[in-house]
């Protein structure tokens, strides 16, 4: 959420800042809302003040015996008591206007994010690897023999309906191999402290967070009023729901795996095949909570993180700095993440590093005391993937791929494998 006197300080700037986005001017209608609730609070103050001064003379006029004064004081607090009840009901009314209005609005972007309207603008920043030359045509990995037994979507379908998979055998095994070793690499080599969060959470934390209430066809909510999780960056971020930490005490760096749940809203008719788009799907997601100085030291930090990832699995990828069309909605900054798909012959996103600044805090009333002294200031957060282990198991299947439809996997995983390097055309794990 946004600061309200950097607003009133500056609102053409707040406007142009918006417009990077292609938001509408917005500035004018928060100052409305802003002044109107101002005015309300000021008059209940004056109303109350004038109530309690004639309270105060009520007791002499009666004492005084000057029934007509007496009568007209009674009549002045009992109206000044309703004006002040009506005067605080619509400070409250216009209160809940601007806070929704403040809510709808993105964060505003670092200076570093290039202009551009979609993804096509976006920059790249650096690549590594090389993408494999096949002595063949590639498949895409729902195409593979290996996967014919252990990649279910039809099974899936019968349960849940499309865009659900059922995996097991080596394929399961692989998949559950990856979020293992995400885990212990970012626990063991990356210093993130490993965090078991719950995939419910209450409606307040999906505000806390920029989830609501813009987004809220993207998620699920159950019957009873909890939502499931679209990422582990809500469960994760809202540690820090409404608590003033010591500044000694940061960084915090979680790290969680987690079920993802979403709805898809909007995405009919795109990549339907396979597994790379899901309605409920796993994501190792790393959260950061930081000093404000030291959050965009921090972005690069965690991008490196879930980089290196990828280098482990020897999975060629790009980075991609999102442009201010294509960046989400509470982010200041993102790094798109985009491994090399040989099956589909492209780059796709398997991270997006994003750096919030205090718009997530200011949503959560997060704060820190400063060492030195002063007021408790706005934590920043920052979240990215590390990884999306569908999306992962997608990449390795296809980079590993023999003319026979059998994998090698990444040698990398032995451990977490019981010492195996590939599966067979016939779906073995040996």
């Amino acid at each position: 959420m946004h600061d309200i006197r950097a607003i009133r300080d500056n609102p053409a700037a707040f406007d142009a800042a918006l417009s990077r986005r292609g938001v509408e001017p917005s500035a004018s209608q928060v100052l409305e809302l802003d002044q109107a609730r101002r005015a309300a609070i000021t008059a209940a103050e004056t109303a109350q003040a004038e109530q309690n001064k004639a309270s105060k003379e009520v007791g002499k006029a009666k004492a005084q015996g000057d029934e007509a004064e007496f009568t007209r004081l009674r009549e002045l607090v009992a109206a000044k008591k309703t004006e002040v009840a009506e005067m605080q009901a619509k400070a409250r009314e216009l209160d809940a206007q601007l806070t929704d209005l403040l809510m709808g609005l993105p964060n505003m972007l670092h200076d570093d994010v290039p202009d551009g309207a979609d993804e096509a603008d976006n920059v790249e920043i650096r690549r590594w690897g090389e993408p494999r030359a096949f002595d063949f045509q590639p498949k895409e990995h729902y195409q593979l023999a290996a996967v014919q037994d252990g990649l279910d979507f039809e099974t899936a379908a019968k349960l849940s309906g499309s865009r659900f998979a059922v995996m097991s055998g080596a394929v399961a095994r692989l998949h559950r191999a990856l979020a293992q070793f995400m885990l212990d690499t970012h626990t063991n080599e990356n210093g993130l402290t490993e965090t078991w969060t719950p995939v419910l959470v209450r409606e307040e934390m999906m505000y806390g967070t920029g989830q609501l209430p813009k987004f809220g066809e993207d998620s699920y909510k159950t019957t009873d009023g909890w939502w499931l999780v679209p990422t582990a960056e809500v469960p994760l971020t809202n540690i820090v729901n409404g608590l003033t930490l010591d500044e000694g005490y940061l960084p915090r760096r979680y790290v969680a795996h987690t079920q993802c749940f979403r709805s898809e809203a909007g995405s009919a008719g795109r990549d339907t095949a396979g597994m790379l788009r899901q309605h409920q799907f796993e994501k190792v997601e790393m959260v950061s909570v930081t000093h404000p100085d030291l959050s965009m030291d921090e972005h690069e930090r965690m991008t490196r993180c879930a980089e290196g990832i990828l280098e482990a699995l020897n999975l060629p990828y790009r980075t991609v700095v999102l442009c201010a069309g294509d960046i989400g909605f509470g982010a200041i900054k993102t790094h798109d993440i985009e491994v090399w798909l040989p099956g589909q012959n492209t780059y796709r996103e398997i991270s997006s590093v994003s750096v919030c600044g205090d718009f997530q805090a200011r949503r959560m009333n997060a704060r820190f005391k400063p060492e030195g002294g002063g007021k408790p200031q706005f934590l920043h957060t920052l979240n990215g993937s590390g990884l999306a282990v569908g999306r992962c198991l997608i990449a390795v299947l296809e980079n590993g791929q023999t003319e026979d439809g059998g994998v090698v996997l990444p040698q990398v995983l032995g451990p977490w494998l019981g010492g195996k390097t590939r599966i067979t055309p016939e779906g073995a794990l040996e």
